[in-house]
């Protein structure tokens, strides 16, 4: 009698694990991206080390000088070293686009997971989540940093307020699909505590969606604090941010248009790389991404 053999599986089976960020080097657009932020934020962590000059120190007989050995990139109105200050820029803006993705994030996580587990709360948490979304973000953190005057914590917080409700929505959105599932009913019906099945069991299921929202906070947060220095709401102009340094120079756009072109390329590539690594990020995460890559 002969035995049959099965045929094999038309599914490739892997020996090695991906890694764990290997969506960082998924692709060379989203390699170039990571390698871009890790650079600007060595930068910006060592700008003290790697500035040339003070970035706030006047220099009045130096005002508006071209390129040269001694100033790189020339300086601005003040005498002051442009380099050195886009240089400093770009720890404010990443602080403040770091800071405001690690507040809402954590702020709306909670929310999130208290409104969608109780209905009570639920539907009064939500309808204040709802009030806050009707207010345009831009005037609202310009209404905060008004009524609080201006500051980097000031501003940390105008801009983390309008993007809790879009963090809370989507946690709560995750936990409502989540508490029907056996797991969750069991669990509660085996008396497990409320912090428990927080955090074993609901918590899990947004940390991958939480990620991905998270680089969209922080790059819209680095571009609305950008926006809130241009207009002049923002961070004291003492303080140099790439927002703050695009803000004083067009008033010599035409005399010398790299006051706004260094730190507004600087801008866009941190926001631009920011939004492909979270792309990247919900490719490789979300589950139906990658049933639709099997096909």
């Amino acid at each position: 009698m002969s035995i049959e053999t099965l045929p094999e599986s038309s599914i490739p089976i892997t020996t090695t694990l991906r890694p764990r960020f290997g969506f960082l080097t998924a692709t060379p657009i989203i390699a170039a991206a990571t390698i871009y932020l890790v650079l600007i934020v060595l930068v910006s962590i060592l700008a003290p080390l790697i500035a040339p000059h003070d970035p706030i120190l006047l220099a009045p007989a130096q005002r508006l000088k071209p390129a040269s050995a001694q100033f790189l990139l020339g300086t601005d109105a003040y005498g002051r070293d442009l380099l050195s200050r886009v240089i400093h820029g770009g720890r404010v803006s990443l602080l403040i686009g770091a800071g405001s993705a690690i507040l809402a994030v954590a702020i709306g996580l909670l929310i999130g997971l208290f409104s969608g587990f109780f209905k009570l709360l639920d539907a009064v948490m939500m309808r204040v989540m709802d009030g806050l979304m009707a207010i345009p973000s831009i005037l609202l953190a310009i209404a905060v940093v008004s009524l609080s005057g201006a500051g980097i914590w000031t501003v940390l917080v105008a801009i983390t307020i309008p993007e809790i409700p879009r963090v809370a929505r989507l946690v709560r959105s995750i936990v409502l699909s989540a508490r029907e599932e056996p797991y969750v009913e069991a669990a509660v019906s085996l008396g497990s505590s409320l912090p428990k099945i927080m955090w074993r069991h609901l918590m899990p299921n947004t940390i991958a969606p939480l990620i991905v929202q998270g680089t969209y906070v922080c790059a819209w947060a680095i571009l609305t604090e950008a926006i809130l220095s241009f207009l002049g709401a923002g961070i004291s102009p003492e303080t140099p941010t790439w927002g703050n340094i695009m803000a004083e120079g067009r008033q010599y756009f035409q005399l010398k248009p790299s006051l706004i072109f260094w730190p507004g390329l600087l801008l866009s590539i941190t926001i631009l790389s920011i939004n492909l690594i979270g792309d990247a990020a919900r490719d490789a995460l979300d589950p139906r991404m990658k049933r639709r890559e099997a096909k």
